[in-house]
């Protein structure tokens, strides 16, 4: 059975920093393409940042130089670094792993950046 269990969110105010986390489980992590979405009220689930298998990396524009999406494969974990918070950025954060050819996602975690 595939697990994403998203962590690391919280409340913190506009300029701070948060690292989200998103542990997986049931899949060969390693062969995965892993991804972080968002979604805030009333808007659609939208792209952040995705990393494939070999370490490369996309960004969508508003995030480019104040996020940074990285990977651990020995701890089948993968990171979302967020720096220079804006409130725009708030929303749920879920993780999402391509794996041959099928999505998984997380539960999500709330972001929250006050002005």
């Amino acid at each position: 059975q595939v697990q994403l269990v998203e962590s690391g969110g919280g409340l913190v105010q506009a300029g701070g920093s948060l690292r989200l986390s998103c542990v997986a489980s049931g899949i060969i992590y390693s062969l995965s393409t892993m991804g972080w979405y968002l979604q805030a009220p009333g808007k659609q689930r939208e792209l952040v940042a995705t990393i494939t298998r070999s370490g490369s990396t996309n960004y969508v524009d508003s995030v480019k130089g104040r996020f940074t999406i990285f990977r651990d494969n020995t701890k089948n974990t993968v990171y979302l670094q967020m720096n220079s918070l804006k409130p725009e950025d708030t929303a749920v954060y879920y993780c999402k792993a391509n794996y041959f050819a099928r999505d998984y996602w997380g539960q999500g975690t709330q972001v929250t950046v006050s002005s």
